[in-house]
């Protein structure tokens, strides 16, 4: 079973108030008077996958416009995984999109029950659907447009040799930036590497060590007031031990502490609890002792040192300008040598690095050639088949001695997608030389190229769903007739949907819609119908006759969907 859309809601779009439309699944038109609304349909169709958000295409009045749409995909199909994978849900092989835009221009976007990013929905509609409108005509016209409708009629053939010259294309131009960057910006980086050494033999000659800032600033700070040290640790000692100089110092801590120690020692034997408080007092004793022999020490060992100090300041005072430049610290001023180190390393290596990057890009280069060589080669034989196969397609759509050709040129300089430039052009009889096709094809002429090379695709790479917004533009007569011809056949293996304004093609149709305006004072207002056989013989009157009651117009629709019944036959 091959995905098409079933039914498309569409709410405050243009003209559009509210209107749903059923489609079959093989050739669906959809026709009305001028300014109904015909347009707006193709135009929910691409909002639905995710075309872009026109605000001013609103209904006025409305707060927003939205489209829904019910699509008919295969339970265990791609698409269904796809929609699977970010979480959304398909019923019973019914997947349902909707979009809403605003009139601030905010744009919402559903798949499967689940809210969606827009992009999700136009990754999407690329196994789903393909809309063409007149602005697709003049895209056409671009080379690269053209370039790549030559690629995707080549298909798997230059998947695999596409693949590896956009991966040498990619290194071949990070090469050439390298290259660029090592030569134009040389004298910087002479200039960068001077710097560099001189900060480098400025911090080497220094020699800082890890941490040793830190024990500077201590030691600075006890050279400065080493008499104020050493006569603090000389009145502790003396407060704790007493002052030798005295023959009864028996206030000091020890002194105090040995007379409450024996008064207690001399009772502890009559409470336990007091026993305990007199080891206490012989701890603190012992403690006390020990504390005091090292005040003792270390008034011994602080020593006024000018010599030292001034040693010291003068080392301080270099780290600190080490560290002012480069770091926080004497650490980070090390760390900060070291990739300075690796930095340098790397710009008095650029004589070598130049001459690597240089055989690489001329191996790249010539690698290039090659595969952009394979490149040309592939379209070339793609482009021969795709010339030929429109120039079938154009026979069959009224178009008999016009033949299309795909002519490749090749660029001097290498682009993402290889060397070719690739234009389509036409011409409209054999004596006449192919044209590009904006000066080769008339807009009619041009409307059944566009079909003609649709319909080559649907052959080489299907598409499920063609939409089409009046395809049909400036053809009339005989063209027309064989235009419905070639949707109806398109429409055999893809489900067709086209806005056309020519009765000839939309006698063709399998089903068809029809868009009606009412006008209630200044508002107008339009919906969508489907057509019985009797809607179908009027629809198609109004369109010849411009009088859905002229019985030349009436025979002349009877005549035409005759005609269409049995070309199907």
């Amino acid at each position: 079973m091959r995905p098409r859309v079933e039914e498309v809601r569409i709410q405050g779009l243009g003209v559009i108030d509210e209107a749903v439309l059923e489609l079959s699944p093989g050739f669906n038109v959809v026709t009305g008077e001028t300014g109904a609304g015909k347009t707006m349909v193709v135009t929910g169709l691409g909002l639905l996958f995710g075309g872009r958000a026109d605000p001013s295409r609103i209904r006025p009045g409305a707060d927003r416009a939205t489209v829904e749409g019910t699509l008919v995909i295969e339970a265990a199909g791609r698409v269904a995984q796809q929609v699977e994978d970010i979480g959304g849900e398909v019923e019973e092989g019914e997947l349902i999109i909707s979009r809403t835009v605003s009139a601030e221009g905010r744009s919402r976007a559903w798949l499967g029950g689940r809210t969606v990013p827009v992009g999700t929905l136009t990754y999407l509609a690329d196994d789903l659907v393909a809309v063409h409108g007149q602005m697709d005509q003049q895209r056409l016209l671009q080379p690269a447009r053209q370039r790549a409708a030559l690629d995707r009629y080549a298909g798997d053939d230059l998947v695999k040799p596409l693949r590896a010259y956009s991966q040498a294309y990619k290194r071949h131009k990070q090469v050439a930036a390298l290259l660029e960057e090592l030569t134009v910006r040389a004298r910087e980086r002479a200039q960068e590497a001077d710097l560099l050494r001189f900060s480098l033999e400025e911090i080497e000659k220094a020699d800082p060590k890890p941490g040793e800032d830190a024990e500077l600033r201590g030691e600075e700070e006890r050279l400065s007031h080493a008499d104020a040290l050493r006569t603090a640790a000389t009145g502790a000692h003396a407060a704790l031990l007493g002052d030798p100089m005295e023959a009864d110092g028996a206030n000091d801590v020890v002194s105090l502490l040995g007379e409450a120690r024996s008064a207690v020692e001399a009772v502890r034997e009559f409470d336990p609890q007091l026993a305990q408080v007199a080891d206490r007092l012989a701890e603190a004793g012992y403690l006390i002792s020990d504390v005091a022999t090292d005040l003792a020490a270390y008034a011994e060992s602080i020593e006024a040192d000018p010599a030292r100090l001034a040693i010291v300041q003068e080392r301080r005072a270099l780290l600190t300008g080490l560290i002012r430049k480069y770091a926080e610290d004497s650490a980070g001023v090390l760390a900060w040598a070291q990739q300075s180190a690796a930095r340098l390393a790397e710009l008095d290596g650029d004589d070598e690095r130049i001459d690597e990057l240089t055989r690489e890009h001329d191996e790249l280069t010539e690698r290039l050639t090659d595969l952009a060589a394979e490149l040309t080669k592939v379209r070339e034989a793609a482009a021969e088949r795709f010339g030929q196969a429109v120039t079938e397609e154009l026979t069959a759509l009224a178009m008999p001695h016009a033949r299309v050709v795909v002519q490749l040129t090749q660029s001097a300089e290498f682009g993402p997608e290889g060397v070719d430039e690739v234009e389509l052009r036409m011409a409209a009889h054999p004596a006449a030389p192919p044209l590009p096709l904006n000066k080769g094809a008339s807009g009619g002429e041009l409307s059944r190229v566009m079909l003609a090379i649709e319909v080559v695709f649907a052959g080489a790479d299907p598409v499920p769903t063609f939409v089409f917004d009046e395809v049909d533009a400036g053809v009339g007569g005989k063209a027309a007739v064989e235009i419905g011809r070639r949707l109806a056949r398109l429409a055999r293996t893809a489900q067709v949907i086209v806005v056309t304004h020519l009765p000839q093609v939309a006698a063709f149709a399998d089903q068809h819609l029809v868009v009606e305006k009412a006008g209630d004072g200044s508002v107008v207002r339009s919906g969508v119908v489907t057509l019985n056989h009797e809607g179908r013989v009027r629809e198609l009157s109004r369109m010849l006759a411009g009088l859905e009651d002229s019985e030349l117009g009436r025979a002349h629709a009877e005549e035409l969907l005759g005609l269409a019944a049995a070309d199907s036959a």
